[in-house]
């Protein structure tokens, strides 16, 4: 261990809770308001208003391949529910008062890939598509994009190939939208990912690469393998600006979907969203759409598995991605395989670090819990990742860090006004076996 690290290790006592694999609340005391940051980050609203029309521009083609998408017109996008008897489940069960309006976004039912990758991955694959297809004369951005279902399109774009690493769910919405557009594509797959993952990729027509090391080394070895071909496209999870793009539309959307159901977000009524966060790209998106639009009346906490603690960790100590997990002792081996990574993308911890509210650790223990408790209750049913989010509303409560950030926030007494968003980032396309594995689990435990 270097000296740096044994420094971290001396002033900041949470890193030896974390590697006791304890869980940790740990909150920001460097936040600054949106405007002071705005000018020195590299993505705008602009952006995601540009990436909201491309998205746009190719509903009808998703909505002519992907049949399940027609009846929304070829727009991805899930439901904002409200969880009410979660809420009260979760007070009793982990003795915390919880305050305010609960409430799920159900990205586990968003079409073609049933997870939150269905957004920034579907996206960046839409993008490139575009970009290679008006670069060679074969579509304007006036045309109905339908016809990039045609034969001829496909065979154009068979010259080309797309590769990206991948602990599961990235790899499938990479995978069946670079197939159905007629690339070829292959997945590297960590050894966290899971086996029907790797299984329905292969059912797609994609090429899947199992390596036994952890996200890193699929990563390193992907990028290492497209970079030998001129035609290939790496989609690169830890630094790539189209994926945080394609995730920060998401906060358009969800605002509308509060406005229906006539909820404004103000001063007096915040909203605190919790996010599951593995390399940072698909909740490091969405919490900057969100600030883009809401500014300082929202506050945005990642969530972490106590064994993957990477975001934690960078955005606590300043280090972002010099260190990983395993260099301070911590395996990196969770249940929750979408979180199973064990060093932070540095584009988004840099780009968020003085607009993240916070970040906690939750053990897989209580993942499984949360688990069963979602679906004997709200009959929703999660893969174990997507409960890292929910665990964050009663830590909000029954953590002396969460009490503590609610009176410095001015919200003491005003509990009852916050609207808390837990992010469900996946569950839809689990098989119903393992699906019951894992409500069993969480049924034992409890």
């Amino acid at each position: 261990m270097n000296d740096e690290m044994k420094e971290i290790l001396g002033r900041y006592p949470k890193m030896k809770d974390m590697q006791d694999l304890r869980e940790i609340f740990w909150t920001n005391d460097h936040m600054k308001k949106f405007y002071e940051e705005s000018g020195r980050l590299k993505v705008s609203k602009d952006d995601i208003r540009k990436a909201s029309e491309r998205l746009q521009r190719f509903a009808p083609y998703l909505a002519k391949v992907f049949p399940e998408t027609a009846a929304e017109g070829g727009i991805i996008e899930s439901p904002l529910r409200d969880i009410p008897s979660m809420k009260k489940i979760m007070s009793d069960y982990f003795s915390a008062d919880i305050k305010g309006r609960v409430m799920l976004k159900c990205d586990n039912e968003l079409k073609i890939s049933g997870s939150i990758k269905a957004r920034g991955g579907i996206y960046e694959i839409l993008k490139h598509a575009e970009d290679l297809a008006i670069e060679n004369n074969m579509l304007s951005y006036d045309d109905n994009y339908e016809k990039l279902a045609d034969e001829s399109m496909r065979e154009f774009f068979s010259r080309y190939a797309v590769a990206v690493g991948s602990t599961g769910n990235l790899g499938l919405s990479i995978g069946i939208m670079s197939a159905k557009l007629g690339f070829r594509v292959t997945v590297h797959m960590s050894a966290d990912a899971k086996q029907w993952k790797k299984d329905m990729l292969r059912s797609k027509g994609v090429e899947v690469v199992e390596y036994e090391s952890d996200y890193s080394k699929a990563v390193e070895e992907g990028r290492r393998l497209s970079d030998l071909d001129p035609m290939s496209y790496f989609v690169d999870d830890e630094n790539s600006v189209n994926l945080f793009m394609g995730y920060a539309v998401a906060a358009l959307r969800l605002e509308k979907q509060l406005k229906e159901k006539g909820i404004s977000i103000d001063s007096q009524n915040p909203l605190f969203v919790y996010l599951p966060c593995g390399v940072g790209g698909g909740p490091g998106g969405v919490a900057f759409g969100l600030k883009t639009i809401f500014m300082e009346n929202v506050h945005f906490f990642f969530a972490e598995p106590t064994h993957s603690p990477c975001m934690t960790m960078g955005c606590m100590t300043g280090t972002h991605d010099r260190f990983s997990v395993q260099d301070f002792g911590i395996d990196n081996i969770t249940s929750a395989d979408g979180l199973a990574v064990g060093r932070a993308s540095g584009f988004v911890g840099k780009t968020l670090e003085n607009l993240v509210s916070g970040c906690y650790t939750v053990t897989d223990e209580n993942m499984f819990r949360l688990l069963y408790m979602m679906a004997e209750n709200e009959h929703i049913y999660l893969e174990p990742s997507a409960l890292a989010g929910v665990a964050g509303i009663y830590r909000m409560f029954s953590s002396e860090e969460g009490k503590t950030y609610l009176r410095s926030s001015d919200l003491e007494g005003r509990e009852d006004s916050i609207i808390h968003v837990a992010w469900a980032t996946g569950g839809s396309m689990v098989p119903q076996d393992i699906m019951k594995q894992y409500c069993e689990t969480g049924k034992k435990l409890i």
